[in-house]
């Protein structure tokens, strides 16, 4: 079975250097996934897919699908784009480049409320509260091991987000007061509370133990692609201050390389 896999393999990964377009700069993205990318243009991963646009000299083409089960595959796999601009360090699905950003996760609570001073999610002061967080994700384990199981209201990670918002929900039920707090991450929350009157985000800096609550975020590309990536690792490396000041503007808390404190 391995022999066969490799044989199956083989011319793949001989094609794959031809999958690439040198016309348009082609995007995998999620058409619904504010703030981060969306279909009208407004994400700051569009700009940032500007920026490298810009820079090739190219133009910006899309291809869209929901960011969830099969995204990969039926996007940059298939050869329909060439790059996804956000992708986690260390997924195995995609080629990463070097990192461009490294974020957290954080907990979202009103500015004038009984929690605004949390910054531990073992904070004896979340305990009986109405807590927010998206099952599967990194915090919900912190969560279960500081006690706060019952307290949890979970929802769900892999959903369409054309018809379901499940982070503008907790937002509004934080802002309601449904929920007294709602942990999320870091890219996701920080942008559409910045300029808000009523919610703040504190980066979780001082959670111990596994799983971690910051990652780094890539490109990513087609595996065998070292051309493509060798390329966009310069584009990086090049234009750091243009995607930190994006990144900065559109208010994605950022974190040092071990998350463990904030960036100026």
């Amino acid at each position: 079975m391995a022999a066969l896999a490799f044989l199956a393999a083989a011319p793949a990964a001989a094609q794959v250097a031809d999958l690439r377009s040198h016309s348009a700069f082609r995007v995998c993205a999620d058409p619904a996934a504010v703030p981060m990318s969306s279909q009208d243009g407004s994400g700051f991963e569009n700009r940032l897919a500007g920026l490298f646009a810009q820079r090739l000299g190219l133009p910006v083409e899309y291809a869209w699908f929901p960011q969830g089960t099969g995204f990969i595959r039926k996007t940059l796999r298939a050869g329909l784009c060439d790059v996804v601009i956000g992708y986690a360090q260390g997924d195995e699905l995609v080629q990463n480049t070097n990192h461009y950003y490294t974020s957290v996760y954080g907990i979202v609570t009103r500015r004038d409320g009984p929690l605004a001073d949390v910054e531990r999610l073992t904070d004896p002061a979340l305990k009986g509260r109405n807590l927010g967080v998206v099952a599967g994700t990194p915090p919900a384990s912190h969560m279960a091991r500081a006690g706060l199981a019952k307290d949890m209201r979970g929802w769900d990670l892999f959903v369409d987000r054309r018809v379901e918002n499940p982070v503008g929900d907790m937002l509004q039920g934080v802002r309601g007061g449904t929920l007294d707090a709602a942990v999320l991450w870091g890219p996701l929350a920080g942008p559409l509370v910045k300029d808000d009157p009523d919610l703040q985000f504190a980066p979780l800096l001082h959670e111990e133990g596994a799983p971690r609550l910051y990652y780094r975020i890539t490109m990513g590309v087609r595996p065998g692609e070292q051309e493509w990536k060798r390329q966009l690792n310069s584009l990086i490396r090049r234009n750091q201050a243009e995607i930190d000041a994006i990144l900065h503007e559109a208010g994605v808390p950022l974190v040092d390389d071990y998350g463990k404190a904030m960036m100026p």
